[in-house]
């Protein structure tokens, strides 16, 4: 019941900063979570940052330890969109960027966004 439509990426150089918007449509839930997940040519799927979400509050908010201090998720409620908001960028953060909804929060997510390409030139 839930859709993810995923924008914002690109190429940037190195030390740049871009911001991904993934808008959620359809259901809603009181308490979910919102995550960024990310896939390079030939890796796994990897996590990337997370945000808990109950009641119209955010709860709590993780990230990978390779994009902490330099990444930040954050939510618009009035667009029902979450950011990640990323500087600082480096070479290894290219890759495609997914978002993810984890509807009750437990840690396993069901539905996902298309993707969006980053690229980080040197």
């Amino acid at each position: 019941q839930v859709q993810l439509v995923e924008s914002g990426g690109g190429v940037v150089q190195a030390g740049g900063s871009l911001r991904l918007s993934c808008a959620a449509s359809g259901r809603t839930f009181n308490r979910y979570a919102m995550g960024w997940f990310r896939q390079s040519p030939g890796k796994e799927r990897d996590f990337v940052a997370t945000l808990d979400w109950s009641r119209g509050s955010i709860l709590s908010t993780k990230y990978a330890n390779s994009v902490k201090d330099r990444f930040t998720i954050s939510r618009d409620n009035a667009k029902n969109t979450v950011y990640l908001q990323m500087n600082s960028l480096k070479p290894e953060d290219t890759a495609v960027y997914y978002c993810g909804l984890d509807q009750d929060g437990l840690g396993e997510y069901d539905y996902w966004g298309q993707g969006t390409q980053v690229t980080v030139s040197s």
